[in-house]
């Protein structure tokens, strides 16, 4: 039997179920129903079953068996793709390569232990596409150690090449360094030092950074957590010039970093090597007092070049930011009180009636504790008995502090004919963007700490992992900067600012995008952390039909297709 459709001149055609019979050598057919009246559905669907197809119901046709995340981790490895990432630490494919492009990936999207990642990338119990995309089958935490012990043998090779990628002769270099706090006390980096998250009690390690002028990192480097700041500029030198082959630089460095010191033993000997840095506070209070650095310079501008005996060769540009002198006193105003009042409680001490505070050295600790919990020992004269205690402020200390509130001078050896004041300024606060490095490193996004390894390689391979996933989402960040309130256009916010000193301008663009929390277009305006959350409801889906199983990727929102757009990747793997 089969179903025939009859054109009937100018009426719709007859749809005929009819059925071919053999007589002898002969076949003929035979009409059996007329199925005009029936809906097109029906008439399909007797057509698969004279067929002898298997028909199911609308409700069993289709069985998602698994759904998973899937347009984050799109949009990251596109981009690493983009980027040449895996080139970038191996160019031979193996597997220890694809764990950690899968470790790098994985700490932008979602920040855990190596047990918990190991975990994410199992098939049974994959939090997101990640596995499947990259190819990775039954790992566990192991296998990602094993794959740090393989990368960090390559650490020099890759930032030559990104030095290669981001860096040039006579650039900017900018170096700054943190700390984080470490848990556990068997790795042999892991010393008590400062600690920048005030975390006092932990063990510390510290950690170097060197990017370009825009912040794009090349380079890292763990430090033992008692190491100083100044300490580590000599193999940064070494780097850039042996490693990099570059022998003209311009090192950008924080005052705490690039001291006189350092200057004088490692950054003088090396010839082309050029720096610029800026005056801690007793060398400006120095400068006031030799009245070569005078309030009156700053009556018509807010910058002011001069020179001194002190600095020979070298060019001192003194700012001063009212914005930041206005900070400053209202800052010292209340730490003073706090002090004060800490003092005060010492006084009382001494005066109870019932188990007084006795004893010079008892009395000096409890006030010395006071004084240093905020660092303002130096406005305040002490006056310590055996068994009495006064004090009062230092108010020639707290003046002299106060007129050079707002002020600060930058240093630099780098002449007047390749940097101008203003250039040499906009460099050094260029720092800026390691710090924000360092923010998104520590706790914004990809949460380095805490450091739980205890081999002292294992450390440093988790930075330097988590430097190349800051790499990564520096780029991207940079792509899909006209949909997150970062500015896109800092050229135009820059044109606004009137002078070098005074704080930056957020273009008018962006302003009105924080303003109205959308686009010029009407997307929703993001921050990357929302974004990406943004991005999970796209979807890997597992649909089975019958026997068959394949995969079908959620269809895009706008705002998604946006995204995929400015990254220049695809949504499909």
């Amino acid at each position: 039997m089969y179903v025939e459709r009859v054109p009937n001149r100018n009426s719709p055609p007859a749809v005929l179920l009819r059925e071919s019979v053999r007589e002898g050598k002969k076949t003929r057919k035979r009409t059996l129903a007329n199925l005009s009246h029936w809906p097109e559905e029906q008439i399909a669907a007797l057509r698969r079953v004279l067929k002898a197809e298997t028909l199911v119901g609308p409700t069993d046709a289709l069985e998602i068996t698994r759904s998973r995340p899937h347009g984050h981790v799109a949009a990251v490895l596109g981009t690493m793709r983009r980027l040449g990432v895996a080139e970038l630490i191996e160019p031979k494919a193996s597997r220890n390569r694809d764990l950690v492009l899968t470790m790098i990936a994985s700490r932008i999207l979602d920040p855990r232990s190596k047990l918990a990642t190991a975990r994410g990338l199992d098939s049974e119990t994959a939090s997101n596409s990640l596995a499947a995309m990259v190819g990775i089958e039954s790992v566990d935490e192991d296998d990602l150690y094993w794959a740090m012990d393989w990368l960090l043998p390559r650490q020099q090779q890759i930032e030559q090449q990104l030095a290669q990628r981001h860096l040039r002769a006579g650039s900017l270099v900018l170096y700054d360094l943190t700390s984080t706090y470490f848990e556990g006390r068997h790795c042999p980096l892991a010393c008590l030092g400062y600690s920048r998250d005030e975390r006092f009690g932990n063990p510390q390690i510290v950690i170097g950074l060197l990017t370009n002028a825009a912040g794009c990192p090349v380079a890292v480097e763990v430090f033992e957590g008692n190491t100083a700041d100044p300490k580590t500029v000599d193999s940064q030198i070494r780097k850039l010039r042996e490693r990099f082959g570059l022998e003209q630089v311009i090192l950008v460095g924080d005052r705490g970093t690039l001291t006189s010191a350092r200057i004088r033993q490692d950054l003088q000997p090396v010839e082309q090597l050029q720096w610029i840095t800026a005056l801690r506070s007793p060398q400006i209070m120095a400068l006031a007092r030799s009245e070569r650095l005078q309030l009156s310079l700053f009556d018509e501008r807010d910058l002011a070049e001069i020179q001194d005996p002190g600095y020979p060769g070298e060019r001192l540009i003194a700012c001063r930011n009212p914005l930041l002198a206005a900070e400053r006193t209202r800052k010292r105003k209340e730490l003073l009180a706090i002090t004060e009042k800490q003092l005060n409680k010492v006084v009382a001490a001494t005066q109870r009636a019932r188990r007084p505070l006795r004893g010079k050295d008892a009395i000096a600790m409890a006030a010395g504790k006071a004084l240093g919990r905020y660092k303002m020992g130096k406005h305040f004269q002490l006056h310590i008995d055996e068994d009495r205690f006064w004090f009062r402020r230092n108010q020639d200390s707290i003046d002299q502090e106060t007129a050079l509130d707002g002020i600060y001078v930058v240093r630099t050896n780098v002449p007047v004919t390749q940097l101008s004041s203003d250039k040499v300024v906009q460099a050094y606060k260029g720092l800026s963007n390691v710090e924000q490095a360092f923010r998104s490193l520590k706790s914004v996004d990809l949460k380095i700490r805490p450091v739980h390894h205890r081999l002292a390689d294992r450390v440093r391979s988790h930075v330097l992992l988590c430097m190349l996933a800051w790499y990564v989402e520096w780029h991207l960040r940079g792509r899909l900067a006209p949909l997150l309130f970062d500015d896109s256009q800092p050229l135009a916010g820059e044109v606004l600012r009137p002078s070098v000193v005074a704080p930056a301008q957020r273009s008018p663009q962006a302003q009105d995008k924080a303003r109205r929390k959308r686009t010029d277009d009407g997307l929703p305006v993001h921050s990357f952390h929302t974004l990406m959350q943004d991005l999970h409801t796209i979807a890997w889906n597992t649909v089975r039909m019958g026997h068959a199983t394949f995969r079908i990727i959620t269809t895009p929102t706008p705002f998604q297709q946006r995204v995929f757009d400015l990254l220049a990747v695809p949504l499909q793997p």
